[in-house]
C-alpha cells in the first residue's frame, strides 16, 4: 500500500514496530469514525522493537535488536504519515528501550542482554550519531527515561530489582551517579520493567514483569529521589498462571493508568487519586494475545494494543465515564508487533 494524504484538518498517524517481519506498519486513526486505516508498510532491515518520536514530531527513531545493532532515523511526513529514512547509527548492544532528552540532542538506550545503558549523540539534522557514554548496570537493564524536568535519568534493572538514578548534564549529554544511586524495589524477584511520571512530576508508576506488581512512588523532582507509597497488581483476580506484565501508560488527563499483562492477554485500568496519586483498580479488558506494547491517544478516547502472538492490533474505545477500554475493533499488523507510537498533526 502507498501512503495516502489525510483529509483536510488534523491527522493522527499510528506507527507499529513489527519485530519478526522487520518493518513498521503505518496506520491512520480516524477518531470521528472510531477506526484504524492501514496506510503503508515500511521495511527497516532488522528486528524493529523500541521506538520514540521527537518532541517536534519531525523524527521517528527505531532501535533494531538484530545484528548489527543500530538506531534508524526516519523523517515523518505529517501530511501522509510516510517515513523517509535519513540514516542509521551503531548502538552498543541490543536495546530494549530508547528515549530522548528534552532538547532532542541525546538518545538514551537500555540493554537487557548487555546489562548496560548508553547515550548517543543526535546531530542538528536529527540523525543519531555515535555512542558518547556507556555505563554497566545491574542485570537486565530494561527501560530508561529522563524525568519531565530533564535533570535526572532513571533506568530499570529487571534482574537487579532496582532503578539506577543519574544526574544528567544536557550540555554534554553526560550521566553521573545520583545520591542515592539506586531505588530498590521490593520484594525481590519482581522484575521492574517500565515506568512513567504523572504530569505534576510528583509520582512515578512502575510495572514489574515477573510478579505483575505495580508500584507507586512519590517523586522529589528537586533531588531526583523516590519514596514508595503503594503496591497493587495488573494481574486479574483469581489468575493462577505465570505473570508476565509488560507495559503501562497514563491517560492524557492523568485520571487513569493502564497496564498490560501478556499471559492473560488483558489490560487493567486503575483510577488515579488526584490528591494522593494512589491507585484503585477499576477493571480488566481482554485484548490482543500477548500485549507487549500499547498506547493511549492524545484525546484519551482510544487505546491501541499490539499482540505479539496475534500479529494484530486492537483499537479499544475508552469509556469516558469509567476510563475502561471497551470491546475492540481489530486490524492485522506485521509479524510480532510490539511497540506503538501515536503522532498528531494539525
Amino acid at each position: 500500500m502507498m501512503a495516502v494524504s489525510a483529509a483536510a484538518g488534523a491527522a493522527t498517524w499510528v506507527y507499529v514496530a513489527n519485530a519478526d517481519s522487520q518493518d513498521i506498519s503505518v496506520l491512520q486513526l480516524d477518531r470521528a469514525a472510531g477506526i484504524l486505516r492501514p496506510v503503508t508498510t515500511v521495511p527497516v532491515g532488522g528486528t524493529a522493537m523500541p521506538m520514540v518520536v521527537s518532541r517536534d514530531k519531525r523524527f521517528l527513531y527505531v532501535a533494531l535488536r538484530s545484528q548489527p545493532f543500530r538506531a534508524v532515523t526516519f523523517a515523518i511526513d505529517g501530511a501522509t504519515g510516510g517515513l523517509k529514512k535519513l540514516g542509521e547509527a551503531a548502538l552498543a548492544d541490543s536495546m530494549a528501550n530508547i528515549d530522548l532528552d528534552a532538547s532532542g540532542r541525546w538518545l538514551f538506550a537500555a540493554s537487557y542482554g548487555g546489562n548496560k545503558i548508553t547515550v548517543n549523540s543526535i546531530g542538528s539534522d536529527g540523525t543519531v550519531g555515535a555512542v558518547q557514554q556507556l555505563i554497566p548496570t545491574a542485570p537486565n537493564a530494561h527501560a530508561i527515561h529522563p524525568d519531565p524536568a530533564g535533570r535526572y535519568v532513571f533506568a530499570t534493572s529487571l534482574g537487579g530489582d532496582n532503578l539506577s538514578s543519574w544526574r544528567f548534564d544536557g550540555a554534554t549529554g553526560t550521566l553521573s551517579a545520583n545520591d542515592p544511586a539506586l531505588v530498590n524495589v521490593a520484594p525481590a524477584k519482581t522484575g521492574p520493567r517500565h515506568f512513567v511520571w504523572d504530569q505534576s512530576q510528583t509520582h512515578v508508576y512502575l510495572v514489574n514483569e515477573l510478579d505483575g506488581g505495580l508500584d507507586v512512588f512519590a517523586y522529589d523532582a528537586g533531588r531526583g529521589t523516590m519514596r514508595h507509597l503503594q503496591r497493587t497488581t495488573v494481574m486479574p483476580a483469581g489468575f493462577s498462571g505465570k505473570p508476565w506484565a509488560a507495559d503501562l501508560h497514563l491517560s492524557p488527563d492523568g485520571k487513569y493508568l493502564y497496564g498490560s499483562e501478556r499471559t492473560s492477554s488483558t489490560l487493567t485500568t486503575f483510577k488515579v487519586d488526584a490528591a494522593t496519586g494512589l491507585l484503585q483498580t477499576v477493571g480488566q479488558t481482554a485484548t490482543e494475545k500477548t500485549p507487549r506494547g500499547f498506547a493511549v491517544d492524545s484525546s484519551g478516547r482510544f487505546l491501541i494494543a499490539a499482540g505479539q502472538d496475534s500479529h494484530g492490533v486492537s483499537l479499544h474505545p475508552i469509556d469516558g465515564a469509567t476510563g475502561v477500554p471497551g470491546a475492540p475493533s481489530r486490524l492485522p499488523a506485521g509479524k510480532n508487533p510490539n511497540w506503538i507510537e501515536i503522532v498528531d498533526f494539525p
